[in-house]
């Protein structure tokens, strides 16, 4: 064995560790085998240096991999046999060996077209029964009474496989464990509070993962298991392990913007301008979003494909079992208080009873401040498509707009010039219906500006329109101050009308405009069924004459477009027909008004004024029935949003592949684990 010594010394460098020469040897093709009968006994006798392993591994080409077939094939074997070893820290270190043989070969191969992973691994004749031995350990260690470290390793074992490709359909590895299935022991992670919180994210993030596995092209065993998984022990874990997360985010930026606050008028000033640019806050936000996405898509999987998991949404989480979230995921970029004086909030799930909707309401207020650049849009957009899910469950619904059951949500706010925005501004207690509408009234008066996020408009628009068309077909009366709805539907119009010339050049603003009028009209047509007083009914009609000159200038400009021939006219002549309820009313309430005010020979009138006018001319005033008010197009992800989740749960896999760490063991704990169970 070589030895080196060092410059002006008699002294050596020290040998190698021992499990360093055997990957070596491993690795020159040689059959450690001749040499030392007792190679592998050894092997996994020896604590595995990952670094040396994967290191080995990138020194080779493409050609010597392949010529170190047999021997790969050898490891990967020896790695599964010694799974069902009786000595307990053999099986932990073969693990680990898996975890850093795959990883590497998948790095290694990364971007090579044609290269079959499967055939490098195990071999195609060998890969079926490998595979399936190796899944059965898995599924014992997950679900006997074994190691929460040994667990861990699972599945972080497990990540390695889900993660290995960029686009996890084309992660062939995956057809066995879709073959092999874990479903059952990933879920029975989240039936108690201890399991859930050692091993609840992960369980969940590896559901998220392998229910998108060729979701679109073939019968996926894991949609299946899931649409149909009916237990609330589990429903009710998956559910809290997504709050747990989201909640942390919450916490840690409520408790951010107090301490910013706390610091007086310069920390204001600091914020007010430092929001004009992108900075290292605000970029470390926009990462902790991102990270944050795993769960929110594990939460549209969960809405989107489970309906009985929409009973879990507004189950009331006081018990204190919420998991908490992994560090790694949520925390990497929080920075404690430079004032050791100010005093944050402590996070307290019994203060306030609280649910997922709860939590994702207050999440989904901060998220949807940020619109800049693309992964925030896609996060918002995420978010959206929840909502739209719920909006449209018939359950979610009767849970959101039950008068007895009443939430106080702290919804943030965006800064803006034109408005002082209060600290924690929390809503008052209310159905979930209503602080649903307060958030969206929030969206769309907040994001009014020259680069329109159309998307995200007509999506947040289209939940608004869910919600009314439930009220109007159970006939629920939501005590809601309506006028916020109103007023900022109007505003949205209005600011369509004005920017009119920079808008339509770069999207179909009649297409959004005509989504904002019908929702008007369904309250025209409609709303003495469902608003919460007939004095509700008469202050629409009110709001509607007084920003009369709004309607009036989104008409013209309708007839304009629809009189030309360009690729907005049928919406153009769309939006003017939609508009005739709205046009009548003005044209039927404005000569009375009028008119009352020279009887009075007043100029300027009050608001009661008005609507005494209006009152009395209600039996005059014709309307038109319009057709399919309180009907829309039921949401379907497929082919849409396909794109969308594609790229996403792409993101998905490229954070958490990055964030796996098989590397670090602390092994004094895992044999005191060991010995305790036994």
């Amino acid at each position: 064995m070589s030895t080196r010594k060092r410059s002006g010394s008699g002294s050596k460098w020290p040998l190698k560790e021992k499990v360093v020469q055997m990957y070596e040897c491993f690795f020159k093709g040689e059959d450690p085998t001749k040499t030392n009968p007792n190679f592998w006994d050894e092997l996994f006798l020896l604590k595995p240096k990952v670094s040396q392993l994967e290191a080995e591994i990138q020194k080779l080409n493409l050609e010597q991999l392949l010529q170190l077939k047999d021997n790969i094939h050898t490891l990967f074997h020896q790695c599964v046999e010694t799974l069902s070893h009786g000595h307990h820290i053999r099986v932990v270190y073969a693990l680990q060996t898996l975890c850093a043989l795959i990883d590497a070969i998948y790095k290694k191969t990364c971007g090579v077209s044609g290269f079959d992973i499967i055939n490098t691994l195990m071999g195609f004749d060998q890969a079926e029964l490998r595979m399936q031995g190796l899944m059965d350990h898995l599924n014992n260690f997950l679900s006997g009474e074994f190691p929460s470290s040994l667990k861990t390793l699972c599945l972080k074992l497990l990540l390695v496989l889900v993660t290995g490709t960029e686009n996890v359909s084309q992660n062939t590895l995956l057809e066995y464990v879709m073959i092999n299935s874990v479903f059952e022991s990933l879920i029975q992670l989240l039936f108690n509070p201890q399991s859930r919180a050692a091993h609840g994210h992960d369980a969940v993030l590896l559901l998220t993962l392998l229910v998108n596995y060729r979701k679109y092209e073939a019968a996926n065993p894991y949609i299946v298991k899931l649409s149909i998984l009916d237990d609330e022990l589990a429903l009710n874990g998956y559910g809290q392990v997504i709050t747990a997360s989201l909640s942390e985010f919450c916490h840690q930026f409520a408790a951010q913007h107090q301490e910013n606050h706390s610091a007086g008028w310069l920390s204001s000033l600091t914020n007010m301008v430092g929001s004009m640019f992108v900075s290292e806050e605000g970029g470390a936000r926009t990462q902790q979003i991102r990270a944050n996405n795993a769960v929110l898509v594990a939460l549209y999987e969960g809405v989107h494909l489970n309906r009985n998991f929409i009973t879990t949404l507004a189950h009331t989480q006081t018990d204190g079992s919420l998991p908490p979230s992994p560090s790694n995921t949520l925390a990497a970029h929080t920075t404690p208080p430079s004032d050791s004086s100010v005093q944050l909030p402590a996070f307290d799930v019994m203060a306030e009873p609280s649910n997922l909707l709860v939590t994702f309401f207050q999440y989904c207020s901060i998220v949807m401040q940020d619109t800049k650049c693309e992964s925030s849009m896609n996060s918002v957009k995420l978010c959206f498509l929840i909502l739209t899910c719920i909006s449209e469950d018939q359950y979610a619904n009767s849970l959101m707009h039950d008068a007895n059951l009443t939430f106080k949500v702290l919804l943030h706010r965006l800064p803006m010039r034109h408005r002082k925005v209060t600290p924690d501004r929390t809503s008052p207690s209310q159905p979930l219906a209503a602080t649903l509408l307060d958030l969206l009234v929030e969206f769309i008066m907040s994001h009014m500006m020259k680069k329109l996020p159309m998307e995200l408009y007509l999506l947040c628009v289209g939940v608004a329109h869910r919600l009314i068309c439930y009220q109007k077909r159970c006939r629920v009366r939501l005590t809601y101050q309506w006028k916020e709805v109103w007023s900022s539907l109007i505003s949205l119009l209005k600011f369509l009308v004005n920017n009119e010339n920079h808008l339509a050049r770069k999207m179909n603003i009649f297409h959004l405009a005509v989504q904002v009028v019908n929702i008007f009209n369904l309250f025209i047509t409609y709303g003495d069924t469902f608003l919460p007083s007939p004095g509700s009914y008469d202050e629409l009609y009110y709001e509607l004459i007084r920003m009369q000159h709004v309607f009036e200038d989104l008409y013209s400009m309708a007839l304009r477009y629809s009189s030309t021939d360009g690729d907005l006219k049928e919406n153009a002549l769309k939006l003017t027909s939609c508009l005739s309820n709205v046009r009548a009313i003005i044209n039927h309430f404005s000569p009375k008004i009028e008119a009352w005010l020279t009887n009075q020979s007043l100029s300027t009138p009050s608001e009661d004024q008005i609507l005494e006018v209006v009152r009395k001319n209600y039996d005059s005033l014709t309307l038109k029935l319009q057709d399919s008010l309180d009907t829309y197009e039921r949401y379907t992800e497929k082919p849409r949003h396909a794109q969308f989740f594609t790229a996403m749960v792409r993101s998905v896999v490229n954070d958490t592949r990055q964030s796996i760490d098989f590397a670090s063991m602390d092994l004094q704990s895992i044999l005191h684990e060991f010995s305790s169970i036994s």
